[in-house]
């Protein structure tokens, strides 16, 4: 019968195979508060495989354990992993319940490969709470016929675990952290544990998921901080990894580790990071999980900006804020600062108002003056616990999660093509008729921009009552402002032209029938009354003789010539008239003729 001691001299030819296939143990999550930690779970190996003979007769496809959290300890996450030989079942039942891996993790040892499996079960835990736990389905039996070399190297295991977080009011406040992976000895396995924050090394701990130790191997060693650990008499300094748990006391976990180790003289406050070595001359070990627990009693203070009031074309701001302690494990306390760039540059320093409690937050607002120099886009940049200048005041769980970011920009009116005045004939006492529809597609310079006519400023910027008819707008006193609203997705832009009059040229209606048919009774001449308020108008007969003098005031001449104290009817034929308009656009007096017929 072959050993696993055979497959040890050829560590060193495939040694490159350790550090290349796999993924080494690393930082997963962290909790902080009032939380512990404990393991559950069974190997699926009958007995040790390296003493017990046969190999897939040995494992079973289910096993139990039992979960007793006392009253009061709520379950804040629960994990599952389950391993064992070849590429991995990754389908499995707990409770009859169908679990699918969510992270798979792999490592070869001597050309033969080993899988880890994880998945998240804090919901069913929850609703189960207490009592038996069942993993079910985990069947490698195929790659053992398959591949005798996992038999053969007594390497043939598979089991199953869960960790479990959970929380009481009872408890310390403590940071818990979470590191995960596949990575195995022999070799001299180093597995640096980062993200540490010891204020206190008071019943700290770190506990292990691993797979395939063997008690009949006393052949590795387990260092923390370089200092060799051990847990007499369940776990040897000699013997580590044996096939324990130290939950229950049990030593017949076949081929498999459910340890916590007490590292309270291991550890230093102020330490961030520690070191785990694993030393073994023969027996293969399979690290999946590390967890460390420290007492800790401090805030971590991080902070958001929720969202950004803005006006149109306009540089001023309001910033809306929440800083919170979600993941302290201590009060954060008031006068808390945090301090606000913009681009790079510090703004303001403001400080909270009051001690944010475990789990709370607080929110607040901010209105900022942004530089004239910003042209649209500017970055916002939030820190909590900074006096201005990169520094803090207040010691943190974590430091490097103060700052928030948020890139935004200026709500921009739009731009716009100026609109020339709009010239109509004066049609009495400057009252006009104008057509601008063709401004709305004149003033546009981006097509998508919407655009509405107003006839005062203060309807243009409240968008209210506009003006509907652009084709015959009747403006009864000129000159009169139209205000424009160009608007787009976010912004708006006014501007505004002037509809004016101007004193177009009279028509002359030159037949006048004086018989009060109400048809050209009178000498008509349109577009001159008032308009031209100091017209004068002359009418002469044949022979040069002025006959008839009105203006404004009087009436339009209607066949009749005033003699003495009476009038006559004018006899019918040719006169002549000369127009005097008396304005600046006409200096010369307007002459022609005329009919008269009764």
């Amino acid at each position: 019968m072959k050993s696993k001691q055979h497959f040890f001299f050829f560590i060193t030819l495939i040694c490159f195979i350790f550090k290349t296939n796999g993924q080494n143990v690393g930082f997963y999550q962290q909790f902080n508060g009032r939380y512990d930690f404990t393991f559950i779970g069974n190997t699926m190996n009958l007995g040790e495989n390296n003493i017990t003979p046969g190999c897939e007769d040995l494992l079973v496809t289910s096993s139990s354990a039992v979960l007793n959290l006392n009253a009061g300890q709520q379950i804040e996450k629960a994990y599952l992993y389950w391993a064992g030989s070849g590429t991995g079942d990754l389908n499995v039942s707990l409770n009859t319940i169908a679990i699918t891996s969510q992270i798979t993790y792999q490592r070869t040892y001597n050309e033969l490969v080993f899988f880890s499996a994880f998945a998240d079960v804090t919901q069913q835990l929850i609703t189960t709470g207490n009592g038996t736990y069942t993993l079910s389905d985990l069947d490698i039996s195929q790659t053992l016929i398959n591949n005798s070399g996992y038999c053969d190297s007594r390497t043939n295991f598979a089991g199953w675990a869960m960790l479990i977080i959970y929380e009481a009011a009872s408890l310390p406040l403590t940071q818990i952290n979470i590191y995960q992976g596949l990575q195995s000895v022999p070799d001299d396995l180093i597995i640096n544990l980062s993200s540490l924050n010891v204020l206190d090394t008071s019943n700290s701990k770190v506990g292990f998921i691993a797979w395939e130790g063997d008690a009949a191997l006393p052949t590795e060693s387990f260092y923390f901080n370089n200092l060799l650990l051990s847990n007499a008499p369940l776990n040897p300094a000699n013997n580590v990894f044996n096939g324990t748990n130290s939950i229950t006391g049990s030593n017949i976990l076949y081929n498999m580790d459910l340890d916590i180790y007490d590292i309270q003289g291991y550890i230093h406050v102020g330490d961030t990071a520690a070191q785990i070595k694993l030393t073994s001359t023969q027996d293969v070990i399979l690290i999946n999980a590390v967890v460390t627990k420290l007492n800790s009693q401090l805030p971590d203070a991080t902070v958001t900006v929720n969202s950004v009031d803005k006006q149109c074309d306009s540089k001023t701001i309001v910033a809306h804020y929440t800083v919170s302690n979600l993941n302290g494990s201590n009060p954060l306390p008031a006068l808390t600062p945090v301090s606000i760039y913009i681009d790079g540059v510090l703004f303001q320093t403001v400080v909270t108002t009051a001690a944010i409690p475990i789990g709370g937050s607080i929110s607040s607002q901010i209105t900022i003056v942004l530089p004239n120099t910003i042209n649209s886009t500017f970055e916002l940049k939030f820190v909590v616990d900074d006096i201005g200048n990169g520094t803090g005041i207040v010691t943190e769980l974590n430091e490097n999660n103060n700052t928030f970011l948020l890139n935004d920009a200026l709500l921009l009116k739009p731009t716009f093509t100026a609109l020339p005045n709009v010239i109509a004939c004066n049609e009495g006492f400057t009252r006009g008729t104008f057509d601008f529809s063709s401004y709305e597609e004149l003033v546009k310079t981006n097509p998508l921009d919407e655009v509405h006519f107003y006839e005062t400023l203060e309807n243009a910027i409240a968008a209210v009552s506009p003006i509907l008819n652009t084709t015959n707008y009747v403006a009864i006193t000129t000159p009169k402002e139209i205000f424009v609203r160009v608007e787009n997705a976010t912004c708006f832009a006014t501007t505004s032209f002037l509809l004016t009059t101007r004193n177009c040229p009279p028509t002359v209606y030159n037949y006048v029938s004086a018989n009060n048919d109400t048809i050209n009774d009178v000498f008509f001449i349109a577009g001159l009354r008032n308009i031209f308020m100091s017209f004068k108008l002359e009418i002469y007969n044949r022979w040069g003789r002025l006959i008839w003098t009105g203006n404004q005031n009087t009436l339009d001449w209607d066949g009749y010539i005033k003699e003495g104290v009476g009038s006559k009817n004018a006899p019918d034929g040719t006169y002549f008239y000369l127009l005097f308009l008396n304005d600046a656009d006409y200096p010369e007096p307007l002459k022609g003729f005329l009919y008269l017929n009764h």
